[in-house]
Order: structure tokens, then C-alpha cells, then sequence
């Protein structure tokens, strides 16, 4: 099959062409296309909905293997733990989402509305709104390939942490040493979803923190919101032309480097993958760092400006790429932007939020044959 180019197979649009391309719509298929090109000493990049890669317009000198693998199994449902379910690594990630809901199983309901497919939410503990996937998976199977065979992680095994796991951090340059291939999760048989933790969501679901409300209303909910911040992929809105998120949230450990951050930035606890608060850890917010160092939602399009740092936007790529309208921690492209014009906006929004408040931020997309 002729290879496309990686900007058809992103959420950004941006990256050239690859060597080789292969789809596998089973999990046969996937581990051939991987072990075959392992053999030859063929680079390997593992692509699912391209939700969370910045390529670079030079392309990938190597295999592109495509995941379409799909399917949902319940495999077993005890009164005390709740139901296993293993969801196919390529199954997108929101139908999974709304599979759950519609089978009245709680847990993972606040996740809606997130790119992607369901093999690439463990790798990085995708979460949001008070929720990670670290807290109701059992196991991720995966492909070793450096072993060249098949291996199971329990959610221990996984060392999950914020936007992090053993998965991620056996990556070199965006190729992975496991495969996922499918993951389990563990859910509870209930009509409302997990008790919220979240702020804006427990306000805009009229709930007071730590209570619960039926599964289909936190759904709702939580797609208007993202909807609002253009985190939902749209085609016709170029806002939703991005990785989202392009930033993680910061965390500080030392008490003195928060003494630079003003009393009204908003702080958040840090959980481990039990949902555990981690004693000395704050998370501080991205966009609201972004925000208060002078960068407005769409700057990087004509006649934008950064008055705090006197900045001209349009200067940064010429307006092909700019922070989202609707939520500034989106690096979007605008329409012909290059990878080249998205990584220059990124870093001059990381290196303004350093120079104001000394806090540098980290991209949680992987960056493909490219760097800030």
C-alpha cells in the first residue's frame, strides 16, 4: 500500500511521508507488521488516531504501522471487583468510552470526547477532569520486541504516574518497545458514574465534589465542555486541528519554587495511579501559566500580541498557526501551517512562561523526528 503522509494520519495535519506503510486490523497482523520490520532493522512508528504526534514535514524513514484493530470482550463480572472488560488497542477511544456508558458501567465516563484510540491511553495515563485511565485499568497486553514475545502488565507493573508509565518511558524517539495490543479494564455495573473530583465539572453538573451523577448526564456534560474548549475533533473548526493539550500540567515538589507563583494561580493535588493524594506535589495549571504570561487564546493570528512581552503573533508563522480561540493550551494549525510553524509557536509559549514565572512546561505529544 502506498504510504500516506503522516499529516493524514494526525490530528495536527502536519508531517511528510513515511517509508512504508502497514494497517493491521487484527492483532496477528499487528505483531507481524512490527516483528517484520524488527527483523530488518526497519525503524517502526505505531500510529492509532494520531492524537498525540507532532511530525516533522520531513517525513519517518521507516514503517508506519497503522493500528485498526477493534472490539470490546467482557470477560467476567464478580459482585465485589466489578466487570473486566478488554477493549482492543485500535477501538477508538470514545466509543469505548460510550460503550461503557450505554452497558451502565462505571468508571471511565469522564474520559469522554478524548482523540485517540484505547492502546495509546495507558501509555501516557490519559486523563482529565479529575479521572486517569491508571484508575480503573487491570492490565495492558503488549507486544515485547525486544524479547520478540507476547507480555501482560498488571496496572502495578505499569508504574503509572501524571501523563506517564513504563510503556512511555520505554520509548526511543516516538517508537515504542511494547506494543500495546489490548487493555483491560475494570469497571463497576452501576447507573451513576464515579463520585466527581473535579471542580468545573461537579459546578457545571450541579453536584457538590465527591458526589456522583447518572453516567449518561457526566457524558453530556463533559463532551459540551470539551466541545467548548475545541477539544472535540471537528472537522470544519480548526481549533480542533492540534494534539490538545499541548502541555502538561506542571509539577513542583519544592515548596520555594512556588513561592513565585501567585496566591490565585490555581493548585491542584497530585494523585497516584490508586487516586491517592501525594504528599509535597502540586500541579500547577498550563493554561492558567500561559494565560497570565501574556498569551491569549489565538495568538499567532493576525493581529495578536503579547503585551506583557511584546510580542507580535502573526510574526511567530506568519498566522498558519496559533494558540486555539477557545483554550490556550492548544497548538493549532490554522491551515498550510508546517511542523516546523506549530513547533515554533510551542516554544515561544514555553520559553515566555519561563521568563515570567520560571516554570518550564512539557509537551505531552510525542515529537516525530523533531525537537522545540
Amino acid at each position: 500500500m502506498n504510504a500516506p503522509r503522516l499529516a493524514d494520519l494526525t490530528t495536527t495535519a502536519v508531517g511528510g511521508p513515511a517509508t512504508r506503510y502497514l494497517k493491521a486490523e487484527t492483532e496477528q497482523q499487528l505483531v507481524q507488521a512490527v516483528a517484520q520490520a524488527d527483523e530488518v532493522g526497519e525503524p517502526v512508528l505505531i500510529v492509532g488516531g494520531g492524537s498525540n504526534i507532532l511530525a516533522s514535514d520531513h517525513g519517518f524513514e521507516g514503517t508506519v504501522v497503522h493500528v485498526a484493530t477493534q472490539g470490546i470482550d467482557v470477560l467476567d463480572t464478580d459482585p465485589a471487583m466489578g466487570t473486566l472488560v478488554t477493549v482492543q488497542a485500535g477501538h477508538s477511544w470514545d466509543q469505548a468510552v460510550l460503550w461503557s456508558v450505554e452497558q451502565r458501567l462505571a468508571g471511565l465516563e469522564t474520559l469522554s470526547g478524548i482523540p485517540g484510540t484505547t492502546g495509546a491511553t495507558p501509555v501516557q495515563n490519559v486523563g482529565a477532569y479529575g479521572t486517569e485511565v491508571s484508575q480503573t485499568i487491570e492490565n495492558v497486553h503488549t507486544w515485547d520486541r525486544q524479547a520478540g514475545e507476547p507480555r501482560t502488565f498488571s496496572a502495578d507493573e505499569l508504574e503509572f504516574s501524571y501523563r506517564d508509565s513504563v510503556l512511555k518511558r520505554s520509548m526511543e524517539h516516538g517508537s515504542p518497545r511494547y506494543v500495546v495490543l489490548s487493555v483491560a479494564f475494570r469497571l463497576l455495573p452501576q447507573e451513576v458514574g464515579l463520585p466527581v473530583r473535579y471542580g468545573q465539572l461537579a459546578g457545571a453538573l450541579g453536584v457538590e465534589i465527591g458526589e456522583c451523577a447518572p453516567l449518561d448526564t457526566v457524558r453530556e456534560t463533559v463532551l459540551r465542555l470539551r466541545a467548548s474548549k475545541g477539544m472535540v475533533l471537528n472537522p470544519e473548526d480548526r481549533d480542533t486541528y492540534s494534539t490538545g493539550s499541548f502541555f502538561t500540567n506542571p509539577i513542583v515538589d519544592d515548596p520555594a519554587r512556588l513561592a513565585s507563583i501567585p496566591d490565585d494561580a490555581p493548585r491542584y493535588p497530585v494523585l497516584d495511579a490508586a487516586g491517592h493524594e501525594i504528599p509535597g506535589s502540586t500541579k500547577l495549571s498550563a493554561a492558567w501559566l500561559i494565560d497570565h504570561s501574556g498569551f491569549a487564546k489565538g495568538f499567532g493570528l493576525p493581529g495578536s500580541r503579547n503585551q506583557q512581552l511584546d510580542l507580535d503573533g502573526e510574526t511567530v508563522a506568519n498566522g498558519r498557526a496559533a494558540l486555539s480561540t477557545k483554550h490556550t493550551l492548544a497548538m493549532t494549525n490554522r491551515g498550510g501551517a508546517s511542523s516546523d510553524d506549530l513547533a515554533a509557536l510551542a516554544r515561544t509559549v514555553r520559553d515566555g512562561v519561563e521568563h515570567v514565572f520560571g516554570v518550564r512546561l512539557v509537551p505531552e505529544p510525542v515529537l516525530l523526528g523533531m525537537s522545540l
